[in-house]
């Protein structure tokens, strides 16, 4: 049997655990990350405890102050944390106790390790929001940086990845914009529900003492208590809704990144990305792959993975506090790390990245996307859409045969398709043109594209 340091949960049984359910049952080597928020719900409970008269003003006072200490020196490596400790709740109490003796068996008055670590865990996350939120607006910038500077270069759009219709570059990155503040939003949605106080829901049943849940609620900035003691300490909706919003993060992302992929190609040549967020060959010198790019795409299963880690965890657990709940952490944290160094890599890509616009304008005005103009133009003459439609697609296959575009095709074969096609045909067709008339709210003219930009950026400041 181990026979090491006495657990503090030693009582019912005598503690003495096999060496390998220590380490089985030990979590410090990834709640240790919680050490700030766990020592900042632990001085306001223990300022609580004092205001209610639970502990004495003076074994507050010491608590908090060696609190504090033990914080700044965790902070300047002066003390390290022990990977020997079952979990970070117990590494800090257990130096605390050692530190300033007996009043620090007193901080855990009124609580329990249940709701201690459901805290930790709100406190934790919630942080990191602000810091999924930060990540997200910056990205959402650089692409309206980009957006703006490219609200006229002609490209075609896709569906299908068939050309289909002309957009603008900044039109089409407006997209993305789009995608990202709803996320953005979504994180800040998720956050209402993860600062939600469980503190003083102790074990499950609550406390006979008289505790003040709300003052500490608001000490540590949360607006809300939990309602009900036994939920309060069994609910992860909040870690399984942000991995949730993470996991809608990382799809778009990684559709993005599909699509620097394919830009970035030989066959595309629409973008470059810049040589800091590419790789080369081990064999074939030529080659500048969007390994970034990639990874992003990759990484997205692995949150998605995450993700399902969490519900079908969740999914069988009588109430209220069981320790497989243990198992949260790990996978809500991975989903936190990689969103956050997805969206920062990202946001550097785009921000670095060249725009071949020659290139763009090429593939315009070879793929036949000003066809649904023609069709409008001949409606515009009083022909019903479908037979505009068709002698439009007739137009098309004579170029393709022909080796013409619907821009160069002469005006004497356009009369064959229709005899109310006149001299202003090539105005209509012109691709620029095209685009300059799509001024449909949301559409890809240069005043939407620009209206859209505001739009974005008024959200976020806003």
């Amino acid at each position: 049997m181990n026979q090491n340091n006495e657990k503090m949960w030693s009582g019912r049984t005598d503690g003495s655990t096999e060496a390998i359910c220590d380490e089985f049952n030990s979590s410090i080597s990834f709640d240790k990350r919680m050490y700030r928020e766990d020592i900042r719900g632990s001085i306001a409970h223990a300022e609580m405890l004092g205001k209610q008269g639970i502990i004495s003003e003076d074994d507050m006072v010491s608590i908090v102050n060696g609190l504090e200490v033990i914080l700044a020196d965790i902070e300047t490596g002066e003390l390290e944390i022990d990977p020997s400790c079952e979990d970070i709740h117990m590494f800090i109490e257990k130096v605390l106790t050692e530190r300033i003796g007996d009043p620090g068996r007193m901080l855990h008055t009124a609580r329990s390790r249940n709701d201690q670590v459901a805290l930790d865990l709100r406190l934790y996350l919630a942080a990191k929001e602000d810091e999924i939120r930060a990540a997200l607006s910056d990205l959402i910038y650089n692409i309206t940086d980009i957006a703006e500077k490219h609200a006229e270069t002609i490209m075609p759009g896709y569906t299908h990845l068939q050309r289909a219709q002309p957009v603008s570059f900044g039109h089409l990155l407006m997209a993305y914009a789009m995608m990202f503040l709803r996320d953005a939003d979504r994180i800040s949605d998720c956050k209402k529900r993860t600062t939600v106080s469980p503190i003083g829901s102790c074990a499950l049943a609550g406390t006979t003492y008289n505790t003040d849940r709300i003052y500490e609620a608001k000490k540590l900035g949360f607006d809300k208590v939990s309602m009900n003691s036994v939920d309060g300490v069994s609910d992860r909706d909040f870690a399984v809704e942000l991995s949730a919003a993470i996991a809608v993060i990382m799809m778009h992302l990684s559709r993005i990144s599909e699509e620097f992929v394919l830009w970035s190609s030989w066959e595309f040549k629409f973008i470059e990305l810049s040589d800091g967020y590419t790789t080369g060959s081990s064999i074939m010198p030529q080659k500048k792959n969007p390994d970034m790019a990639e990874l992003v795409r990759g990484k997205t299963g692995r949150v998605y993975g995450d993700l399902m880690a969490l519900l079908t965890l969740m999914k069988g657990l009588p109430l209220a506090y069981n320790k497989d709940m243990q198992e949260d952490k790990e996978a809500v944290f991975d989903a936190v790390d990689t969103v956050l160094k997805c969206l920062k890599i990202f946001s550097g890509m785009v921000k670095t990245m060249n725009v071949n616009t020659a290139n763009m304008r090429k593939a315009a005005a070879e793929g036949f996307i000003n066809a649904t103009d023609l069709a409008d133009y001949l409606v515009g003459k009083g022909i019903p859409f479908r037979i505009a439609y068709k002698a439009s697609g007739r137009a098309v296959a004579y170029c393709i045969e022909n080796g013409y575009t619907l821009e160069t095709l002469p005006f004497k074969i356009y009369k064959e398709f229709s005899e109310l096609i006149d001299n202003d045909i090539y105005d209509a067709v012109n691709v620029d043109n095209c685009l300059a008339r799509r001024k449909s709210l949301g559409g890809p003219s240069k005043e939407s594209v620009l209206e859209q930009i505001a739009y974005v950026r008024g959200e976020l400041n806003g």
